[in-house]
């Protein structure tokens, strides 16, 4: 995919997005951007609706309001091109049981019509995550913090302009954090846009030209 030359081109666009559950206000009205080579913070402590937010960019959860543009395409509408240019990763992924940690990578890249090099570029990936001993067990063998960078190596993987991280340092250890902050500024080199949520004090210092903080379902862009 081309690196967007373009500072002030816009990856994702939500506007006036919320969430209600019945009466329950979990995510108020929103709105805000991505830029190419942005890195948005988004903080907050647990259960203040980082996650709610999340799945309504991604489309998991379907917002009460509002509408979610990727490259100009409707998560709704496009839906097919959205997903090709945005890729979401929970903080707890989610695995197919029948496929090694090999296999995942190979399957995700087929789908992603990655054709060339994969088999290094799943090396490369298995490798720098510390995986590459254990590429041919089962996820479900794996610590938290293996699966976690798994799900992570799936998403560097495959092509994407925007990519949603749900606390993806929460079961990383030290080494793991630092790898995954120089993948993410090299995504910003690149001119992807990174939504990363995070408590993190340290992350939260280190990372981003925006950020995004949640009280209550209530965001404010700063």
């Amino acid at each position: 995919m081309e690196k967007i030359q373009n500072p002030s081109f816009t990856h994702l666009s939500a506007i006036n997005l919320s969430k209600k559950y019945g009466s329950f206000l979990a995510l108020a009205p929103i709105s805000f951007e991505l830029k190419a080579g942005d890195i948005t913070v988004l903080s907050g402590p647990n259960g203040s609706g980082k996650t709610t937010l999340l799945c309504c960019l991604s489309g998991l959860i379907r917002p009460t309001t509002g509408s979610v543009t990727v490259n100009g395409f409707d998560l709704y509408r496009d839906e097919i091109e959205v997903r090709r240019r945005m890729i979401f990763v929970p903080d707890v992924p989610r695995f197919y049981s029948e496929l090694t940690a090999w296999e995942h990578l190979y399957f995700i890249a087929k789908a992603n019509e990655v054709e060339q090099n994969i088999d290094r570029k799943a090396e490369d990936l298995l490798h720098k995550f510390g995986l590459w001993e254990a590429k041919d067990l089962f996820p479900h063998h794996y610590s938290r913090g293996m699966q976690l960078k798994l799900g992570l190596a799936m998403a560097f993987i495959r092509p994407f302009d925007v990519i949603l991280l749900d606390e993806p340092t929460s079961a990383l250890d030290a080494e793991g954090v630092d790898i995954l902050l120089d993948e993410l500024r090299f995504l910003q080199q690149q001119g992807k846009s990174v939504l990363i949520s995070s408590h993190d004090k340290n992350i939260i210092q280190r990372l981003g030209n925006q950020r995004l903080n949640i009280q209550k379902g209530v965001v404010e862009v700063g």
